[in-house]
């Protein structure tokens, strides 16, 4: 062995913790799902290390490159389990958040439900001070108007803080001179503000940022530095890097100054994996289906790449309807959730209509069929019912199942729907696989796309046991589903770039900007984003600069996030930037307004650089994937039949069950169809026909 060439994953959800372990000299991947321990989930992300590292023979000292995501803190956000968080803001301000943009997402609902703030009124609380539009002081800070509000919230209980000040984005005077006092005074008091987690205009959206910054922000801190301690305990030297929502990767001092930046870190983990392991296959246009024991999420990709956003709505009142979150201002792989995930719970409506979720068994105490205490039916344990999982073979075996229990928990169900057990299995199962496809149907026509351009690529470990049918609800001809499907977020960590976005409010008219102030701006954020860089990757050698900026035909409420060419800047650059802004106008709207006035609101930076061990994962894409260590190669690559529900036969029928480890590139196999490898199962229907590709994707051709 050579040291340092492992690369470790670690993505903690839900239901699974999934480690996934690569070696860079010879391609092998090996890898293995454990139960979220949720009162310390750093006890399950441990568990799953010694068993991936034990069954591969890999000695600690060995991983060079450590990555970890996880939903720990949106899932806390959610559940509205973070810190008790105050507030400071400008006199006047106290209401921001529950004023919001007076907006209703359902017009004609009285019964209309908005988020609740995370913080409650009474922890909410003006001081003296007020910064103008142009950064100028109009009120000074009170300093002891500061302190007061601060003894009287830390009395009330509250561990963490967020600081907003009206136009801090044009000034940070005021927020930086409050922080660097109450920091001296409350040395124990966490501390948001918003000029570190948002600093760009829109009020509200800044507030909200900033305040759910602070309620996750002492859970992160705590969680990070245990696991850092248990992983060194354990004799791993790798630095461990955290990945954000934007698809890239930072390091723990980061993520612990801004862990906002993590709430879509295992979601954006499989988007990119998705992009990376459906280029050979997919074509130019692949949606990535990520399904897993929690939720459903979909991305799309096009040209390779995922679509990033600058913004997006968290803890969602109705998770399909947009303006019923709370908005979060960063830089995020852009995904939607589209359903329930295996461990979400079936129940009847009111009306006596079967649904499913949002509530989730997740992994305490799980599904029924886990024999964990668990005693409401699930999506889960309606495929077992239906013979689409392997009670021996769950998790590679890892795991008892006991399907009496599963059955047991669908029976009251059926007896009130009026079905049998198999019946409502089919149920629950066919509701969600719609509820995905409708959802996934609204956000491609948000977005002008024509779902039949595109395959559909499944990972998570329920993702390939639904696909099928939801890819023939959205009437796609083609399913891909790549090896390791079950562990892919794991995996798409360890191909992730380190990356850093800035951003800066300008918000200036084309024609009045000062270009060396635009330029400086330009210039401080890239400075700023190398730093970061620096401390991440030390040898990670020069970053990729990209600039972009959010421009706007004056008048207008919103603005487009435009790629501009490389600076520096001067008043020549202005021809250039109309153009880009132009080229992404008729792009999104196809075609100009009649005028030319145009405003530059935010500017903005990326900077990445890719890890050499990003590309190690093409090795499969070459046909290279290994066995894992703990599966046995059959010549034969039939395991035998069992029992499955398909609806096109009405009934159970015997089918056949592949081992995906034996099969080989270039064969072909016809539905109805099994097939199993450790961390997940795939579904083929009777009017599929499979073959395995040279990247080792499982390419599936509907009928």
């Amino acid at each position: 062995m050579v040291g340092g060439r492992f690369g470790l994953g670690i993505d903690v959800g839900g239901t699974f913790t999934d480690i996934v372990v690569y070696d860079a000299g010879s391609g092998r991947q090996a890898s293995h799902k454990e139960l979220t321990t949720h009162d310390d989930p750093s006890e399950g992300v441990m568990a799953g290390i010694d068993r991936v590292l034990r069954e591969s023979a890999i000695a600690p000292g060995d991983i060079g490159r450590l990555v970890h995501a996880t939903t720990l803190f949106s899932n806390a956000l959610i559940e509205r389990k973070g810190a008790p968080t105050g507030l400071i803001t400008t006199r006047g301000f106290r209401d921001t958040l529950e004023i919001g943009r007076e907006r209703k997402y359902e017009l004609y609902d009285i019964r209309i439900m908005k988020p609740a703030p995370l913080v409650p009124r009474r922890l909410r609380l003006e001081v003296p001070e007020r910064m103008a539009v142009d950064g100028s002081v109009r009120t000074p800070l009170d300093e002891e108007a500061v302190l007061a509000a601060a003894a009287r919230l830390t009395a009330q209980g509250v561990t963490s803080l967020a600081i907003v000040f009206l136009h801090s984005y044009a000034n940070p005077a005021h927020e930086r001179q409050a922080a660097e006092l109450l920091s001296d005074r409350y040395p124990n008091l966490t501390l948001s503000t918003s000029i570190e987690v948002a600093p760009e205009i829109r009020e509200y959206e800044r507030v909200s940022t900033t305040v759910i910054n602070a309620y996750i922000k002492p859970l992160a801190e705590r969680y990070i530095a245990a696991l850092s301690e248990r992983i060194a305990g354990r004799g791993i030297t790798a630095p461990l890097l955290l990945m954000l929502s934007n698809g890239g990767l930072g390091n723990i001092e980061e993520a612990k100054r801004t862990p906002v930046q993590l709430l879509e870190s295992g979601p954006a983990a499989g988007a990119l994996v998705a992009a990376h392991l459906g280029a050979a296959d997919g074509g130019r246009h692949v949606l990535a289906f990520d399904m897993g024991g929690t939720t459903a999420k979909l991305s799309i990709v096009d040209d390779g790449k995922p679509t990033v956003a600058y913004s997006f709505e968290a803890a969602r009142e109705k998770r399909f309807v947009e303006g019923s979150g709370l908005p979060v201002r960063i830089s995020t792989l852009e995904l939607i959730e589209i359903g329930a995930g295996g461990g979400s719970i079936a129940h009847l409506d009111d009306i006596g209509l079967l649904k499913v979720g949002p509530t989730s068994a997740g992994s305490e105490p799980g599904p029924a069929a886990y024999g964990r205490g668990g005693k409401e039916p699930t999506v889960t344990d309606a495929d077992f019912v239906l013979g689409y999982l392997n009670p021996a073979y769950f998790v590679g075996g890892t795991m008892a199942i006991d399907m009496a229990a599963a059955e047991a928990a669908m029976r009251p169900l059926a007896e009130r729907a009026g079905l049998g057990v198999a019946g409502l299995a089919w149920g629950i199962h066919d509701v969600v696989n719609e509820n995905m496809a409708s959802a996934a149907r609204v956000h491609l026509a948000e977005h002008g796309k024509d779902p039949r351009r595109y395959a559909l690529l499944c990972t998570g470990g329920a993702g390939p046991v639904h696909a099928y049918y939801v890819a023939k609800k959205l009437g796609l001809k083609r399913l891909i589903a790549p090896r390791g499907a079950g562990v892919a977020s794991a995996l798409g960590l360890l191909i992730a770039p380190a990356r850093v976005d800035r951003v800066a409010t300008v918000a200036r008219e084309m024609d009045q900007v000062v270009w060396p102030d635009l330029e400086a701006t330009f210039a401080r954020l890239e400075a700023a984003a190398r730093a970061v860089l620096a401390a991440t990757l030390p040898d990670g050698g020069l970053p990729a600069v990209v600039r972009l900026a959010d421009i706007r035909y004056v008048g207008q409420a919103s603005e487009l996030v435009v790629p501009l060419p490389a600076g520096p800047y001067t008043a020549a650059s202005r021809g250039a930037l109309m153009q880009a802004f132009e080229a992404s106008y008729v792009a999104a709207f196809t075609r100009t307004p009649p005028t030319t006035q145009v405003e530059i609101i935010n500017v903005r930076v990326s900077a990445s650089i890719e890890i050499a061990t990003g590309a190690l994962p093409a090795r499969a894409a070459a046909g290279a994937w290994p066995t894992p260590s703990a599966s046995t190669t059959r010549a034969d690559p039939i395991k035998g039949t069992r029992a499955v529900y398909f609806p096109e036969f009405r009934e159970f029928r015997a089918t056949t069950v592949y081992d995906r480890y034996a099969l080989l590139p270039g064969a072909v196999f016809h539905g109805p169809a099994i097939v199993e490898e450790r961390e997940s199962t795939l579904v083929i229907g009777p009017g599929g026909r499979f073959e395995v590709a040279p990247s080792g994707n499982i390419i599936v051709t509907i009928e």
